[in-house]
């Protein structure tokens, strides 16, 4: 009966002999119990390393077995205490063991990340996302050298994808105003029912096809570059999350045009401030604007001056001054 609490079976005959014949010297047990001294030695050896048989205090020569309930509790215990020894050690174990193979659960991880190299494995691969999507196509596209024969390629695909109900969101810098065949390729995304916005800055190059797939560009601004084909549940909802943001605060194409003549730098001289506070370099804030080098530098020495700052340092600090940052 006590097996399931870890006692055996000559043990428990025991211990029931000594509840029922207190006054029983050990040898009378074992002849009752028909035990031979081997099994009577063990049985007793375990009762006492449970604690349920001790000498009696009275008369060593008989020995005392404590109370039932007292007894059923101390098995406990020891059961509770067994059992949460086994599930450490398994826990041990598991973390051994995954511990062990670490490596391979990093390698099928990246599974989840594909490189693309060049722009012919890139076209295959958004001719493929360009069948199988159902929903929408998100796009961060920073102003670069472009190849007009790419964008006239995208055009019929573009089409096809609009007809089939799929949603097209492209943002594009500002600047985008300053490149002739990247504004004429914005204004026909428009004119096909995408929906095209501007921003003073893009972080990245990016594509996200249903949230569920992703292509990013090893180097920005970079479009003959690699690409990154990105499947990961946590990326892609980090992306999607980035580009919900962006476009959020970005304007209609229309705005940016109809800026150009009297404000084009108003928001761009706004977003050069802000990431030179950052302490982005010259170099930097071009990449992430879409313009020259020497136009950020421009634009940074215009903005010192209207700031009557000596330092980018000091311009900082006016510009917080001024409610700018």
């Amino acid at each position: 009966m006590l097996d399931l609490l870890g006692l055996g079976t000559a043990a428990e005959s025991v211990y029931r002999n000594i509840l029922n014949h207190p006054h029983e010297d050990v040898e009378e047990i074992g002849l009752r119990l028909g035990l031979s001294k081997e099994e009577l030695q063990d049985a007793l050896s375990l009762l006492s390393e449970l604690a349920l048989v001790r000498p009696s205090t009275d008369n060593p020569l008989y020995l005392h077995a404590v109370s039932p309930g007292l007894g059923m509790e101390i098995l406990l215990a020891r059961q509770r205490i067994t059992q949460q020894l086994r599930i450490e050690s398994s826990r041990l174990a598991a973390a051994e063991f995954a511990a062990e193979f670490a490596d391979w659960h990093f390698a099928s991880a990246e599974r989840s990340v594909l490189r693309l190299h060049g722009q012919d494995q890139i076209r295959d691969h958004l001719s493929g996302l360009g069948a199988e999507v159902k929903e929408e196509i998100l796009t961060f596209a920073p102003v670069g050298p472009q190849v007009t024969a790419n964008m006239q390629t995208t055009r019929p695909l573009n089409q096809q994808l609009l007809e089939r109900g799929v949603r097209l969101r492209t943002i594009y810098p500002d600047s985008v105003w300053r490149s002739t065949p990247t504004m004429t390729h914005a204004r026909s995304l428009a004119s096909l029912g995408a929906e095209v916005r501007t921003t003073p800055s893009l972080p990245t190059r990016l594509i996200i096809c249903d949230r569920r797939t992703a292509l990013v560009a090893s180097d920005t601004y970079d479009p003959a570059g690699d690409a990154l084909v990105v499947s990961d549940p946590g990326i892609l909802s980090a992306l999607g999350a980035l580009f919900d943001n962006i476009w959020s605060s970005a304007e209609p194409l229309g705005s940016i045009e109809q800026r150009k003549d009297t404000e084009s730098l108003g928001r761009q001289q706004m977003e050069v401030l802000r990431l030179l506070a950052q302490g982005c370099t010259d170099e930097a804030v071009a990449r992430r604007l879409g313009i020259s080098t020497r136009t950020a530098r421009r634009v940074a020495a215009d903005l010192m001056t209207r700031l009557n700052a000596k330092s980018r340092l000091q311009a900082g600090v006016h510009a917080v001054q001024r409610g700018y940052l």
